[in-house]
């Protein structure tokens, strides 16, 4: 029977596997509800809408996601709908799972995928897509939407790959752009309108309602036709069908306050990759750095204002009883109050070892005394800054406008203040990048060694570099750039290791970790690639492809060979993808998703890179033209305020964790 426990049949097969809790759900705050929540309708009709929520990678992973737990929150609220969350199952228990005859279920009530409503699937990085495979494939929903019929679930695609969603138009019914939100509520109203009509035309018609709506983008509507030279000829609605949009556009929610979620974040039982309680303090980047897709496709900038961000702590911490409290966002120290929120969460929580974080500060933002309330609890781990390029060139041409000064400056104080150790993270392969912009890296690590001991009279100073190669994404000014291939990134690397090693006076102090050049170029075929991509994906799943992300599970020589057969008779290629330049005519495989973002203005940013001209932060500056505020209906959502954080008085201990 649809929507009963499936727990009996899993049980027996976790004894043999690692990491059985991660199945078993329970955690607190987490949410079963029934099966019938909305019960019926004067007809009869079975009014219930149903969500199974999917991050596709390992539990630990996925489960401090934030992007699935507030979906979870925002549907659960609903009386007439319910969502539960499922993770991606390690190949140990997939394979036991197969052999029993165990579908993919839920960690919340161990139900099968395949009897809810809606298979929600949020992609934060292409490499997850063998696992939706994997997913698909367990739930008994056919892996390609065209053989799925009205007993299959709707199968949506989110989070930031879905600005290019084409590599898996076969594989998904339907793609939310942008913020998740409003999109799931309306989602859940069309297919709450369509049961209560007694589900009139089937999956298809339920499909074309979602495709007319612009709610989001149904890819069985649209036809691609190319060109005799692999390009895109365009990509359009199908004949025939009426009121579907040529494009797509995102969705943003532009008040930050209203939407107060997770109100209650999930607490796993099992290790996560993130200990902590987090808050989104503001949502959107307007710095412009040129190789950021988070940046350009979440503007405009939304600031959560102050008390709406003491009134998440107080509450998150009150249900969860974590002792670290992140506040999260692309840059959060350029919060217009960030002064004024970390002094004010300071006071109120001190003497209760609640930690505060900043997981991504910029160089240029930080000071000392943010520092210091940061770490007034005593809790005072590594600094990770992010210059990006080596030299100041490179970082002229990517629009980050951080001098090396301003870096010796930042971490002169930071090691004056009583920190021993630095993470500084760069890219290799940026557009028009040389070997001597990656070696300069090693001179400034050197650098920073060296100012190290300076301020602080001490020989125990750390500096790590931290490397990983650059993949050109969609809707950025760098969407036309070539990508730096595999094994001339590996060479770049291997010199700038080696002249590290070689510095006597300092090269035992710097720490390198890099990535080497293989899983890039895949990444960069799966974020720039269009529909013939998906038989690539296909294949790769089919020849034992499972997550993709992890170094140990990762086969470079299994993609290029299913790459090699897929494109046999094509004139497209692995190289076509990535390691070729784009001209400005070309019709790119996501031009009919509206980022909001005017393609002109893209060109324009991508030639100021190349005459490595910088352009400033339009939340202080005067407009550029970017498209986005006038597209969407939007507007830079900023403060100061001028308001304080009360009550200022100290909140006293936590309760322990139930």
């Amino acid at each position: 029977m649809p929507g009963q426990s499936r727990f009996a049949q899993l049980e027996p097969l976790l004894e043999r596997v690692q990491k059985p809790i991660q199945y078993v759900g329970g955690e607190l705050n987490s949410v079963v509800k029934d099966w019938q929540v909305g019960g019926h309708g004067p007809d009869g009709q079975e009014l219930t809408v149903r969500w199974a929520l999917m991050y596709p990678d390992a539990y630990e992973v996925g489960v401090p996601n934030q992007g699935v737990m507030i979906l979870y929150e925002v549907i659960n609220e609903r009386p007439d709908a319910l969502a539960e969350r499922t993770y991606a199952v390690w190949p140990d228990l997939e394979a036991l799972m197969r052999s029993a005859g165990v579908p993919q279920l839920t960690v919340d009530a161990h139900r099968a995928v395949g009897d809810f409503d809606l298979f929600g699937i949020s992609f934060s990085t292409e490499l997850g897509y063998t696992n939706m495979l994997t997913a698909l494939d367990l739930a008994s929903i056919p892996l390609h939407a065209a053989d799925r019929d009205d007993a299959h679930p709707i199968v949506v695609a989110g989070g930031h790959s879905s600005f290019n969603p084409e590599p898996i138009a076969d594989f998904v019914d339907a793609v939310v752009v942008g913020d998740g939100e409003q999109a799931v509520l309306a989602l859940t109203d069309l297919v709450g309108e369509w049961k209560a009509q007694g589900r009139p035309g089937g999956r298809a018609e339920l499909l074309l309602r979602i495709a007319r709506s612009g709610v989001a983008y149904v890819p069985s509507c649209y036809e691609v036709s190319y060109l005799p030279d692999g390009r895109i000829q365009r990509v359009a609605p199908k004949p025939g069908l009426t009121g579907i949009p040529w494009r797509v556009a995102k969705h943003t929610v532009t008040d930050l306050d209203a939407w107060p979620y997770p109100k209650a974040p999930l607490v796993p039982l099992a290790e996560s990759v993130h200990e902590r309680m987090s808050v989104e303090i503001f949502r959107g980047c307007t710095r412009g750095c040129r190789f950021c897709q988070a940046g350009m496709i979440t503007r405009p900038v939304r600031e959560r204002s102050i008390e709406g961000i003491g009134l998440m702590v107080e509450r998150g911490l009150a249900a969860t009883g974590y002792e670290e409290v992140g506040l999260l966002s692309l840059s959060s120290a350029d919060h217009s109050e960030i002064a004024e929120i970390t002094k004010g969460l300071a006071d109120r929580y001190e003497g209760t070892e609640t930690g505060l974080s900043l997981p991504s500060t910029r160089v240029d933002a930080f000071n000392i005394d943010l520092a210091n309330e940061l770490t007034r609890n005593g809790r005072r781990s590594g600094l990770t800054f992010a210059p990006e390029g080596g030299s100041e060139r490179i970082r002229r041409v990517i629009n980050k406008m951080v001098t090396e000064q301003d870096l010796i400056d930042t971490v002169a104080a930071a090691y004056g203040a009583g920190w021993r150790q630095v993470k500084l993270y760069f890219m290799c392969g940026l557009p028009t990048e040389t070997d001597e912009d990656v070696l300069q890296i090693a001179s400034l690590a050197a650098r920073v060694i060296e100012t190290g001991r300076q301020v602080s009279g001490r020989r125990d100073i750390r500096c790590t570099v931290s490397i990983g190669g650059f993949v050109p994404k969609p809707h950025t000014p760098f969407q036309w750039a070539a990508q730096l291939g595999a094994e001339a990134t590996d060479t770049r690397l291997l010199r700038l290791r080696e002249t590290i090693r070689a510095d006597r006076r300092y090269g035992s102090s710097i720490g390198f970790r890099y990535h080497d050049g293989q899983p890039g170029i895949v990444e960069g075929l799966l974020s720039r690639g269009d529909r013939r991509v998906g038989p690539v994906i296909e294949a790769v799943w089919r020849a034992g492809g499972r997550f993709d992300g992890w170094r140990e599970h990762f086969s470079y020589e299994r993609w290029m060979a299913a790459a090699d057969q897929a494109f046999a008779d094509s004139p497209v290629s692995v190289d076509w993808y990535t390691t070729r330049e784009r001209e400005q005519s070309e019709v790119l495989p996501w031009d009919h998703i509206d980022s909001g973002l005017d393609r002109e203005w893209l060109w324009e940013d991508w030639q100021a890179a190349l005459s490595e001209d910088e352009v400033d932060d339009c939340r202080w500056s005067p407009c550029y033209d970017c498209g986005v505020c006038p597209q969407m209906g939007t507007s830079i959502e900023i403060g100061p305020t001028g308001r304080t954080l009360l009550p200022l008085t100290v909140a006293g201990p936590l309760p322990s964790r139930p």
